[in-house]
């Protein structure tokens, strides 16, 4: 989970204790070398692509990506990133410290979208992000990829791409950096 997410988990300002390593730094290289092209062989015309990194857990994932998509096609994808922290339904239910920030440098118009995020869970953030899209253009077309997928659905969203499946318990929280994916609990400051 994201820094600022970890900080306004319940309960607020908790502590992330790691339990269990599920993947090293080596297995998210190979992670996101397999999405990459995973991507490549979906879009083969990467100059329409657009890879839009949720803020703060989704950017590195979508640098990394177009970093891949760009040495194998020889094309320079574009990179966004997106704060969904305003679009977000449960905006009443916990702080919104809307500290990152949003940068889309293109008009979404006719682009193949790649929404970006470290660790998809209910969904809600997912939906927030497409709603925040609208904003920046009308896309072609929006796929979703996550290098987390940790089930628990609230809503009807499926990622396109998926670094590892990760079946959770609700209670639990995983935090996914480019030096691994990890289990573990929040506890009290």
């Amino acid at each position: 989970m994201a820094k600022r997410e970890r900080a306004l988990a319940p309960p607020y300002g908790g502590v992330f204790v790691a339990r269990t390593t599920v993947m090293d730094a080596e297995d998210v290289r190979r992670a996101t070398w397999r999405m990459g092209h995973e991507v490549i062989e979906r879009n083969p015309d990467p100059t329409g692509l657009v890879l839009v990194g949720l803020q703060t857990g989704g950017v590195w994932i979508a640098q990394r990506l177009a970093r891949i998509v760009g040495e194998v096609t020889g094309h320079d994808v574009v990179v966004g990133t997106l704060d969904v922290a305003f679009y977000r339904d449960d905006i009443g239910l916990r702080p919104v410290l809307p500290e990152a920030t949003t940068d889309i440098p293109v008009d979404l118009t006719g682009h193949t979208v790649i929404l970006v995020d470290d660790v998809l869970f209910t969904g809600r953030t997912i939906r927030a992000a497409l709603n925040a899209l609208g904003d920046y253009g009308r896309a072609k077309a929006v796929q979703l990829a996550v290098m987390v997928d940790r089930g628990h659905r609230e809503l009807p969203i499926r990622p396109d791409y998926v670094g590892k499946n990760l079946p959770t318990r609700r209670d639990e929280m995983v935090d996914a950096t480019e030096d691994g994916v990890v289990i573990g609990d929040v506890t009290a400051p």
